[in-house]
């Protein structure tokens, strides 16, 4: 059985966002809780990925980030070198734009390590958080597979998407 860590982004994913849709999908899907969802600190963030996994085979894990938590299983994967079935990166924010000016603690910049397991990017043409540029240049750095989805925003919620069946069908590639 394949077991699916969900982990959001800033403020965390709402009632309506995708990621929350994924999660009552059933027991093998684990939203990870951060302790800090507004003003994080990388440090805590990957840690607690790690202490989520622990108790699994990483080889059955596939990691579901959304924004800022692709940028946290980057360094995560960074960190501690760990294998894992594979990543899903829906939407990394560009933490490198003059508009993100978050209050976060070690998300300095987008790491740009290539991450030794299977990943795939998910991005559009119109996120204000990340230019389709700075996506596909993260993907291309991480070994990742992109797939530009075209004008859907921040693949979240206030874009419409809620259940996001085309996303579960990505999820299959890994």
């Amino acid at each position: 059985m394949v077991h699916y860590f969900i982990i959001p982004g800033l403020g965390n994913s709402g009632p309506n966002h995708w990621q929350t849709h994924f999660e009552k999908l059933g027991d093998h899907f684990t939203r990870i809780n951060q302790q800090e969802w507004d003003a994080p600190s990388s440090l805590d963030w990957i840690e607690t990925i790690d202490k989520a996994l622990e108790d699994y085979d990483l080889s059955t894990v596939v990691l579901i980030g959304h924004s800022l938590g692709c940028t946290a299983i980057a360094n995560w994967a960074k960190r501690y070198q760990k294998h894992v079935k594979g990543a899903l990166l829906v939407a990394p924010s560009d933490l490198d734009a003059p508009k993100y000016t978050f209050p976060t603690v070690g998300f300095d910049h987008v790491p740009l390590d290539k991450i030794n397991f299977k990943t795939i990017v998910v991005t559009s043409a119109n996120d204000e958080w990340v230019t389709l540029e700075r996506a596909t240049f993260f993907a291309q750095h991480w070994g990742s597979e992109l797939i530009n989805i075209g004008n859907a925003g921040h693949i979240n919620a206030d874009s419409g998407f809620g259940v996001w069946p085309e996303g579960l069908e990505i999820l299959k590639a890994l």
